[in-house]
């Protein structure tokens, strides 16, 4: 990160971890193979993938040959969905979806829709939760898919994944999960979640960009939406992305190792803001339902949120007012709406989340400008 600069927003994306950028400078090093061929820099090269393939299933508790290598958590995403849809009996032409999930599930629940899929979103809680009353009620026969997020990225609220996979499989429908901003939070075993399919992106664990994997439990049926090669056993045409991938499973084997102690680290710096900001009059906490330890939804009332995100960045301090893909929208929050919070609160919430490289220091010092900047925004709106 830039020196001087504090940097709260690792569910947008997070540093590259050193071992991480070791592990792909020696990828790169490598003599070129391609991982189809067969001679013996291809093999060397399909050899890399290989150990990283187990290392990216050992993270969720998957065997090696479930997983696919994407370009990212919104392939994988659109991948699952659409996968799941166009290989579901023709009388299963529904999707249902959390209403807080990422865009990569709305967008994609979208685009289904106008094909003349049916979709439908399910309620969330004032607490951030899914609401699995509303699903249950939603659930019938032609249901071929329900997608719930194992974490929400806006919260850090994590998701009833399980009793919804329960729901799902007794009315015969899949289940997706989007996990990706879960991995290296919480324990994930894909069989105690119950789940069919589950998105991982490697920059959301210090891992690099443009890398991800869908985790495909096995003897779940899905078209692949890439024609081409017979890569990643014709699940996903295209050349492997192999120092990307090197890092991810190098990223998964330390998120794997080093989970316990970056939760409660993490967990530590995340309430120490907390206890600081909460202080103050007028701001609260968004999102009341467990959460991870890395992640701070917070409203300041009487603050534009993106002014005060603007006047934090001026200020050596990176945080967000939510998803990173939705960065420059007018529109407010979809999360804190579908929480059914006012629209006033909406517009004055900031995300502030952390990573393995954050001090105390880090956070004293975002606490004082945060503080000083409400204090001059609530002034400039008292004067104005």
């Amino acid at each position: 990160m830039l020196a001087g600069r504090i940097y709260l927003d690792h569910n947008a994306t997070t540093p590259l971890d050193p071992q991480v950028r070791a592990a792909i400078v020696e990828a790169l090093a490598e003599p070129a193979g391609n991982p189809s061929s067969l001679h013996r820099f291809g093999q060397r090269a399909r050899a890399a993938i290989d150990d990283a393939r187990g290392d990216v299933a050992a993270l969720v508790g998957g065997t090696p040959s479930e997983i696919v290598f994407t370009s990212g958590g919104t392939e994988s995403d659109n991948f699952a969905l659409r996968g799941a849809l166009r290989a579901a009996e023709p009388s299963r032409r529904r999707l249902l979806f959390s209403a807080i999930e990422h865009h990569a599930v709305l967008h994609a629940a979208k685009a289904l829709g106008r094909e003349g899929y049916e979709v439908d979103t399910v309620r969330a809680r004032g607490d951030g939760a899914l609401d699995l009353e509303d699903l249950e009620r939603k659930l019938d026969e032609r249901v071929a898919l329900v997608a719930v997020m194992l974490v929400n990225n806006e919260t850090g609220v994590i998701q009833p994944v399980a009793e919804a996979a329960r729901l799902a499989r007794a009315r015969g429908a899949l289940l997706h999960c989007d996990a990706v901003q879960a991995a290296g939070r919480v324990a994930i075993d894909v069989t105690e979640l119950g789940v069919d399919t589950l998105a991982l992106s490697a920059h959301k664990i210090h891992g690099p960009q443009g890398v991800g994997a869908l985790w495909i439990r096995r003897g779940t049926r899905l078209v692949a939406w890439l024609a081409g090669g017979g890569q990643e056993r014709n699940r996903r045409a295209g050349t492997e992305n192999v120092a990307g991938i090197v890092g991810f499973g190098c990223a998964a084997r330390l998120a794997r190792e080093r989970r316990e102690q970056d939760v409660e680290r993490v967990g530590a710096l995340r309430d120490r803001l907390e206890v600081a900001l909460l202080a103050l009059p007028g701001v609260r906490r968004n999102g009341e339902a467990s959460r991870v330890t890395n992640t701070s939804n917070l409203s300041f009332d009487g603050v534009f949120a993106e002014s005060l995100l603007m006047a934090l960045d001026l200020d050596g301090v990176a945080v967000s007012t939510g998803a990173a893909c939705a960065a420059g929208a007018v529109e407010p929050s979809h999360v804190l709406r579908a929480m059914g919070l006012p629209p006033a609160r909406v517009e004055s919430s900031l995300r502030f989340s952390f990573g393995r490289a954050n001090t105390e220091q880090d956070v004293d010092t975002a606490v004082a400008k945060v503080v000083k900047a409400i204090e001059k925004q609530r002034q400039n709106r008292r004067s104005s």
